[in-house]
């Protein structure tokens, strides 16, 4: 299993040295990638935590990208019936070009009524519009000559196609993990649901007709007052075929947040990277 961690994009923690000062951490400890959050239109009774200040993901990314050379940069998740469809294949190509290749994508439908009534976006389209926009990703990666709405154009820059990783609950974004992305992003869970998740994935993947094993992502949550708990978890996680964990990590600061990054160093990687671990 591959360790990344979530980087707070929203709230005081948001503040352009915090932001800067937490990605260089997380890079010097040799976590593997770094994950946002996505939201556009925060309702005034629904800000606890944030205040409603969220950065917008991709932007955010692009930003993090020229002040960082190795760590995976990923959205957990970008909500694409929010945008687009088009002008954020655009931004997905600018980021990966820029970055040199290291964007991970994390994708979902959404749930939140407010922001949909706010960008006034039916919900019940939700589906539909991330079917079209994951569909276009596709296509505009597989070749620099793209159609849509019957108009032929050239989609330039075309850098490698990011990982996506499909997130949601249930048969649907399963059923979206295979017909468009590389694996499934678990917003968590007890490891036998994700067991039991990733052997569904197989199957899809398989009636898909794709030879290629799929990927499942989840968030956890390891406690620094504990380092003794960690072996028996990432055991757990392990079996049940999880790929890549990120670690969600409650900080007020960068100091706090390094000081959290210190225990994943210590306790955490080690596991991972030792003969015979779950890594």
């Amino acid at each position: 299993m591959k360790l990344g961690v979530a980087l707070r994009s929203m709230g005081p923690q948001s503040r352009a040295e915090v932001l800067l000062a937490c990605a260089r951490a997380a890079e010097d400890a040799g976590l593997a990638d770094l994950w946002v959050q996505d939201h556009i239109a925060i309702p005034p009774d629904d800000a606890e935590g944030s205040g409603g200040r969220y950065l917008d993901p991709l932007t955010a990314l692009a930003w993090l990208a020229a002040s960082t050379s190795r760590i995976g940069l990923g959205t957990g998740v970008l909500v694409l019936p929010y945008r687009r469809a088009l002008p954020t294949a655009k931004a997905v190509a600018t980021v990966q070009e820029l970055s040199g290749g290291r964007l991970r994508l994390g994708v979902g439908v959404g749930w939140m009524d407010a922001e949909f009534r706010a960008l006034g976006v039916p919900r019940s389209e939700r589906g539909a519009r991330s079917d079209a926009a994951l569909d276009l990703l596709e296509r505009a990666f597989a070749g620099s000559v793209v159609t849509e709405h019957g108009q032929d154009f050239l989609f330039l820059p075309r850098p490698e196609r990011p990982p996506i990783y499909v997130g949601g609950s249930g048969e649907h974004a399963l059923r979206r993990a295979a017909r468009y992305g590389d694996g499934w992003f678990a917003m968590g869970g007890k490891p036998e649901e994700l067991a039991a998740a990733k052997a569904r994935l197989r199957e899809l993947f398989a009636e898909a007709g794709r030879r290629e094993a799929p990927r499942v992502l989840s968030f956890a949550s390891f406690d620094p007052r504990e380092p003794g708990s960690v072996p028996a978890r990432l055991g757990a996680l392990h079996e049940a075929g999880v790929d890549q964990l990120i670690a969600g990590v409650r900080y007020a600061d960068a100091a706090g947040f390094s000081e959290h990054t210190a225990f994943l160093e210590e306790h955490v990687l080690p596991e991972l990277h030792a003969d015979g671990s779950p890594g």
